[in-house]
């Protein structure tokens, strides 16, 4: 009973408050019914009535609410017919809302196309009115963040380009900022943007300035609020700038050390990270101070209050000190790209007081607008240009293989141009395509045509061809010495073609200059086959009328030198040794007539000398004549007091006769005098006109002092080979009485023997035959000696024979006939001797 009431109740409660979660507790037991096999189909018909119903009702109460905001109330309906009466009878003034300017907002309103900025910039009048620069503001911030987000290692030289364009003066708030928050976003990027300051640094140093500043400003920020990120990205950034010269190493050994003054884990490990940046720059530049913050470093890695991971970044730290920062250079490849002249360094304290300047962020107007921009704008006229010089050279390394390769594929050289010509490649290129196909002409084994050929079409095609191939006729001349000698022939055969063709001038002969001093090996074999070749194409008499040509004659005065006698010899011999001598016509006639012409210049400035020298003579032989003829007076004189003064008078009669004798003879001797001395004089005049061009030839004989020493070389070569000869003769002469002495000393000895054997003829048998014993083999001994030093000395003389040269004069025919002689003799001794021998060899000994 009890059970059914409080079923009853239970039902009641259900039946008051229906709620989900009834409904919940309900589909919980229909699926424990469901579960146990029974499925009450009201039940399901009825929950699904009640969940619609809910619908339905959610449904009403959404479409309620929307004819609510759609339809007023009725009093505001009531308002609205009134206005609407009213309106009919008088209109209302409309309000105007207030218009905003886009550009004018702080955002800077929606994104505009440059082309529509630069249109609306153009449609104001006023160029420094407000409105106009907002919007130059507002470009240049765009172009700046542009320009820095796009920078790279590659592209650096072009940005900066770009980025002097912009007007970074007024712009410098921006710049900064742009600088420093590209940095923090990407600090891999670092020592790009440390390169980038550093350029412009070298030409604004206030606006690295401001940059060094507001970092310092956010390092120490940073350090104050215990931001470890902030403090990392500005030392890193510090570090890069102090490898680039533009903070000093002060400041970084201060931020160090404050660093390392409270060691924690994140300071030490900001520290670390700084010191892998600018650790080499420090060692090189203050290894006092770098020593002393290892030495920190040391001791709180031997305190060990900090984390291990910390401790373990301090080991490697030592680690890379000890390799030398290999990994961690001072300014990575490519980012070079200041000189050091024009670095300029700031000298900042790390603890002074600093304005970061936020103001130049912000657009403020400018009175004086259009006067700054033209000051800016004759700034970059005045500034040189950053010119970056490929030295890899990539590009003329690819043009050199496209021609190479255009002129190994072609089959003539009509079908070369024309490839070459449409290639249409830069002017500045056209002495590179002229070197190319010289190049390729000088690496072939023997000269071709074809380079030749297609040269000259080149050159008939356009001036600048020909221009080009002129200036590098004197380019390879004067660097000849450096080609090897197919090179050089190859070189000389082309050019003598371009000559022959007229593809060239001939005044480029102008750069040759035929002396002994002026050229080398190397430049006379060059100028041995230019000739050559150019007389295999135009023939020796066609060579000789260009060479001949009175326009031409100031470009060939080196080669037909005519300046110096010596420099003309050596000319004209050049030329006759490799064949042209008929070219040297008139250098030889000129060489003959030399002499004269200068005698003739020398005379005519002598013959004033001349003159008052024979005038002077003149008087001083009128002087001498007058002092004989009063000599003889008083002579005369003289002797006839001494006449009268005799005793006989015959003595005195023959004394007369004897002065008259005197008289006559010193008359004859007078009268020989004056003839004598005018000779001497004319000898004189003679004797001073031969010195001078004694002089002159002198002159010329010092300049080509080396000629004449060469000449005087082979005298005295060939005077030297006499003597050696004659020295010779002399020595085979007395080996040959050497010969006949010992031949009559043997046989003065044979002679004795034949004596001895007579004289000790009576002796005993026995005796003799020891002796005949004794003499034989005494005999026999001699003989081998003698015929073994006639071996010896025929082999000597023989040898001697072979070496000597041919007779080159009568002496030396004269002394091959006494040699003759001689030979026959000794022969005819030699028979003799033979028979002497085969005699006594055969003639019984007599007992």
């Amino acid at each position: 009973m009890c059970i059914i009431v409080f079923c009853f109740l239970r039902h009641k409660d259900h039946d008051r408050s229906r709620s989900p979660r009834d409904y919940s507790d309900r589909s919980k037991y229909d699926r424990r019914q469901s579960s146990n096999g029974r499925y009450n189909d009201r039940d399901f018909h009825s929950r699904y009535f009640f969940k619609g119903r809910d619908r339905e009702r959610n449904m009403d109460g959404d479409s309620d609410r929307r004819k609510r905001t759609k339809s007023p109330s009725p009093i505001v309906r009531n308002e609205e017919e009134a206005v609407t009466q009213s309106s009919s009878v008088e209109p209302p003034a409309k309000k105007k809302k207030a218009e905003l300017d886009p550009i004018l907002t702080r955002t800077g309103g929606a994104y505009i196309p440059p082309a529509r900025l630069r249109m609306m910039q153009d449609q104001i009048a006023d160029k420094s009115s407000l409105a106009y620069q907002r919007m130059s503001w507002e470009a240049l911030k765009k172009s700046i963040n542009g320009l820095i987000n796009k920078v790279n290692v590659s592209n650096i030289a072009n940005i900066i380009h770009e980025l002097l364009q912009e007007n970074i003066v007024r712009g410098r708030g921006l710049l900064s900022r742009s600088v420093i928050q590209a940095q923090t976003a990407s600090p891999i990027f670092t020592h790009v943007y440390a390169a980038v300051v550093a350029i412009i640094n070298s030409k604004f140093p206030h606006i690295g300035e401001l940059i060094l500043k507001r970092l310092i400003l956010n390092f120490r920020k940073g350090y104050r609020r215990n931001d470890k990120q902030l403090c990392l990205s500005a030392s890193k950034f510090v570090g890069h700038l102090v490898n680039q010269n533009v903070a000093h190493e002060v400041l970084s050994l201060e931020m160090l050390t404050l660093l390392l003054e409270r060691p924690t884990d994140d300071s030490v490990e900001v520290a670390i990270a700084f010191l892998k940046e600018c650790g080499m720059k420090l060692t090189e530049v203050s290894p006092r101070g770098i020593n002393a913050i290892f030495e920190r470093l040391r001791n709180i890695l031997h305190e060990s209050q900090i984390d291990k991971r910390v401790q373990y970044m301090i080991e490697v730290m030592f680690a890379i000190r000890k390799d030398g920062f290999k990994d961690h250079p001072i300014i990575t490849e490519g980012l070079d790209l200041v000189e050091e002249e024009d670095q300029f360094t700031h000298m900042l304290p790390l603890e002074d007081e600093y304005s970061p300047e936020d103001l130049l962020n912000i657009f403020k107007m400018d009175p004086d607008f259009l006067d700054n921009e033209q000051k800016y704008k004759d700034l970059k006229k005045g500034e040189k240009k950053l010119i970056i010089i490929d030295k890899t050279e990539v590009n003329l390394v690819s043009f050199r293989r496209t021609i190479y390769l255009a002129i190994q594929s072609s089959l003539d050289f009509e079908e070369c141009a024309h490839k070459l010509l449409k290639m249409e490649f830069p002017e500045s290129e056209t002495k590179e395509l002229c070197n190319m196909i010289l190049d390729c002409c000088a690496q072939q084994r023997t000269y071709e045509k074809f380079f030749g050929l297609l040269a000259g079409r080149f050159c008939m095609l356009k001036k600048d061809y020909m221009e080009a191939f002129e200036g590098i006729f004197k380019e390879q001349y004067e660097t000849i010495h450096r080609l090897e000698t197919n090179k050089l022939r190859n070189v000389a055969k082309m050019f003598a073609h371009l000559l022959y063709t007229d593809s060239i001038p001939w005044s480029v002969l102008y750069c040759i200059q035929l002396s002994e001093e002026t050229t080398t090996s190397s430049s006379r074999i060059f100028v041995k086959i230019l000739f050559q070749e150019l007389c295999e194409y135009m023939g020796l008499p066609k060579l000789n009328q260009r060479l001949q040509d009175e326009t031409l004659q100031p470009f060939f005065e080196g080669l037909f030198p005519r300046d110096n006698p010596r420099n003309t010899r050596f000319a004209i011999n050049f030329f006759t040794s490799i064949g042209l001598g008929g070219l040297t016509d008139e250098l030889r006639e000129h060489l003959k007539n030399a002499p004269k012409i200068i005698m003739t210049q020398r005379q005519d400035v002598e013959s004033s000398d001349s003159s008052s020298s024979s005038s002077s003579s003149s008087s001083s032989d009128s002087s001498s004549d007058s002092g004989s003829g009063s000599s003889s007076s008083s002579s005369s004189s003289g002797t006839d007091s001494n006449s009268s003064s005799g005793s006989s008078s015959g003595l005195n009669s023959k004394r007369k006769k004897m002065q008259h004798k005197k008289d006559k003879d010193q008359a004859k001797l007078d009268g020989k005098k004056r003839p004598n001395e005018k000779e001497r004089s004319e000898k004189q005049q003679e004797s001073k006109y031969r010195n001078s061009s004694e002089e002159q030839e002198r002159k010329s004989d010092r300049n080509s002092g080396k000629i004449y020493r060469q000449t005087g070389e082979r005298r005295d070569e060939a005077a030297r080979y006499n003597r050696d000869d004659a020295y010779e003769r002399d020595r085979k002469r007395s080996d040959r009485d050497k010969e006949r002495d010992r031949n009559r000393d043997f046989s003065d000895k044979y002679t004795e023997h034949r004596k001895d054997d007579v004289r000790n003829h009576s002796r005993s048998e026995s005796d003799r035959t020891r002796y005949r014993n004794k003499d034989g083999e005494d005999h026999y001994n001699r003989r081998r000696d003698k015929s073994k030093s006639r071996e010896k000395s025929r082999k000597e003389i023989a040898s001697r024979n072979g070496e000597e040269d041919h007779p080159k004069n009568g002496v030396d025919k004269q002394s091959t006939k006494h040699d003759r002689q001689d030979s026959r003799h000794s022969e005819r001794s030699k028979d003799c001797r033979k028979n002497e021998d085969r005699w006594r060899e055969n003639s019984p000994r007599r007992r």
